[in-house]
């Protein structure tokens, strides 16, 4: 499978199977396995007026530093001017990408999934959040799967469960208008009553059946991270056994008697050395 690639913003969530495009700002990418992710970056902030005033003040360093350059014969004055500008230009360009937060562009095309309303948002970023666990759980279980093949797997499921939700989500929004449309005022027994109802229960049918579907994709992936963080507490614990088994065979080898008999023994010679030097005390 292809890379997946996945943006995040404060507004939607896109999933497409080809890089993402910034509509505003800038963003920052992080990739795992066959998962790109990228990840708004927070804007600067600064105003058209900031970006002005700062672009002439280095316009004015620069041209000093290629006034000074030319007259010493270093670097002729049009290739410093020339040097100069393309800095400038550059530089404010650089400070108006990163001005605003980082919106994604919504690509168009088929395989792309863009997701707008705030459920199937939070579905699929809490799914994302399984995903990181259960990668994390991979190198732990070396020998047992394929990571490969459990990255193939699990970049598959992203890309279904995101086609579902935004499926849902149309579905979301025609259940919304039919049920704005079912209040006309309009005799119950009438054609085009009778045909709402027709489209309202087949709506409200596919809406169950993408609720049970998205459930069951969803506790999948629960179960796929519990299974392997619950295989991998269980090894640290063995071997956290494994380590007391050990730890107790080195503290109780070669121990002929109990520390508490030694102390006993001590106690009693000592009581005994005491006891002698009483009774000479008390001869003289």
């Amino acid at each position: 499978m292809a890379v997946l690639h996945l943006g995040i913003d404060a507004e939607k969530v896109v999933v497409a199977q080809r890089p993402l495009k910034m509509r505003a700002g800038r963003s920052r990418r992080r990739s795992a396995g066959s998962v790109s992710e990228a990840v708004p970056l927070p804007g600067t902030g600064r105003s058209i007026g900031d970006r002005v005033r700062f672009a002439g003040r280095l316009a004015m360093a620069l041209g000093a530093a290629g006034a000074v350059f030319a007259l010493s014969g270093v670097v002729p004055w049009q290739i410093s001017a020339c040097l100069g500008a393309a800095v400038v230009i550059a530089v404010f360009a650089g400070q108006t990408r990163s001005a605003p937060t980082g919106v994604f562009a919504v690509p168009h095309g088929d395989r792309v999934h863009v997701l707008w309303a705030s459920a199937e948002r939070a579905a699929f970023a809490r799914v994302m959040d399984v995903a990181r666990r259960i990668r994390r759980t991979w190198p732990d279980l070396a020998g047992m799967i394929d990571p490969q093949v459990a990255d193939h797997d699990l970049t598959r499921a992203l890309d279904e469960l995101a086609a579902l939700l935004a499926r849902r989500q149309e579905i979301r929004r025609l259940r919304a208008e039919l049920a704005d449309a079912a209040r006309a005022d309009l005799p119950p027994g009438s054609s085009a009553m009778i045909a709402l109802a027709e489209r309202r229960d087949r709506v409200e049918q596919l809406w169950q059946e993408t609720g049970v579907t998205a459930n069951r994709m969803l506790s999948a992936v629960d179960a796929a991270a519990l299974a392997g963080e619950s295989w991998i507490r269980e090894q640290r614990l063995r071997q956290t056994t494994r380590d007391a088994d050990l730890m107790l065979s080195r503290i109780t080898a070669g121990i002929a008697q109990p520390a508490a008999e030694s102390g006993a023994e001590l106690a009693e010679r000592t009581a005994a050395v005491v006891a002698a030097y009483r009774e000479l005390a008390a001869g003289v």
